[in-house]
């Protein structure tokens, strides 16, 4: 027999044991409930993303839908702009005027978000965290120094950051990985096409033109042309690429950019010039120090396009599959058998979604071509 004290403690106690069983209960069930909203969330996050590997063979978790690309630099907001303009969220630098003028006017007003690569990088982390990119791409190099920037930009915003191989002959397969990623399948194929077939066709032209008919050339960079690259320079790239001998190929070690004297260059003695410097075209045939130099008394001297991006360098990017196409012209004559207003004009409407006015045509091409091609 239990008594009254003896009574309360065991309702008590039985109480307590119920209240204690169904908080637990109770946690429980909160418990399964977070798990299943965690299940639900994982599944949710699952269907929403997948693993991309870049070319640096970095194993990234992307949205399967990929709506805005930060670029980190010129090269990448280039590719991104032939491929996907919708998408890039903003260019790395303030487009002057006369650049604005070749592209369609919504892209042209995209924002200046700076560049978080190459020389002179002017974003940070929190310009890029306020633009609210879904990834972020860099195109060139993969080296080791620019992997560390991708993982340690990755893990300060939390913003999947892919590298792609820049390597101008991996072009097409480039356009097809990217067309993969942005899911731009059908249009990634028609660039890799075109890419493909420029690059066929340099390669059979060099099979006809013999060593002792590629000229030696000289590009020319900054007002007074002094400076140029070396071989193996990505600024040269498609130089090499078109079979042309660079002068100044073993004019200092390294694989970059070289600053040259006058003495030197009259040594050389190019046939041909090269150059995207206004200034430094416009002074060649005033210059009594260039007149000694077969390339100019000869006339050939070339101002390659730049508009809205260089034919044959700045930046290294996809900008300069026409200038295989113009150089090729330019070295070989009628031998490479290019139109050049008929392909700029293809080219344009391709890549940079603007079909040439006449007046634009002339613009780029009036110190590029030589003769008839001006006109055809």
């Amino acid at each position: 027999m239990i008594g009254i004290s003896g009574a309360y403690l065991y309702f008590a106690t039985a109480s307590s044991a119920c209240i204690i069983a169904r908080m637990r209960c109770f946690q429980l069930m909160l418990l399964a409930g977070i798990l299943f909203a965690d299940s639900d969330l994982a599944r949710a996050q699952a269907a929403a993303t997948r693993v991309f590997v870049d070319s640096a063979g970095r194993h990234v978790l992307v949205p399967k839908n990929i709506k805005r690309v930060y670029a980190a630099g010129p090269p990448a907001s280039i590719i991104v702009y032939t491929l996907a303009p919708e998408k890039l969220i903003g260019w790395n630098r303030r487009l002057r005027p006369a650049e604005k003028t070749f592209m369609p006017t919504r892209y042209a007003r995209l924002p200046v978000l700076g560049r978080l690569t190459g020389r002179g990088n002017t974003a940070n982390v929190e310009i890029v965290l306020k633009a609210n990119p879904d990834i972020i791409l860099d195109y060139g190099s993969i080296s080791k120094t620019y992997k560390s920037l991708a993982d340690r930009v990755q893990q300060q915003t939390g913003i999947p950051y892919l590298l792609i191989d820049g390597s101008f002959n991996n072009t097409a397969r480039t356009y097809r990985l990217l067309g993969d990623l942005l899911d731009k399948e059908r249009r990634a194929e028609q660039l890799a096409d075109y890419t493909e077939r420029v690059l066929a066709n340099v390669t059979d032209l060099l099979e006809t033109i013999p060593p002792n008919r590629r000229p030696r050339v000289y590009y020319g960079r900054r007002r007074d042309g002094l400076e140029t690259g070396l071989g193996g320079s990505i600024n040269v790239e498609i130089l090499e690429l078109v079979g042309a001998i660079n002068v100044a190929a073993n004019a200092a070690n390294g694989k970059g950019l070289a600053s040259v004297s006058m003495e030197q260059i009259l040594k050389w003695n190019p046939e041909v010039i090269l150059t995207l410097e206004k200034h430094f075209f416009a002074s060649l045939a005033s210059d009594p120090l260039w007149q000694n130099v077969q390339a100019v008394q000869n006339g050939r001297m070339y101002l390659a396009p730049t508009l809205p991006f260089g034919w044959f360098d700045r930046p290294p990017s996809v900008n300069r599959l026409i200038g295989v196409k113009w150089l090729a012209s330019v070295l070989y004559g009628e031998d490479a058998n290019h139109n050049i207003p008929r392909d700029a004009r293809e080219f344009y409407r391709l890549f940079y979604h603007i079909d040439l006015s006449d007046d634009q045509l002339s613009q780029l091409i009036e110190h590029a071509v030589v003769g008839d091609d001006k006109t055809r």
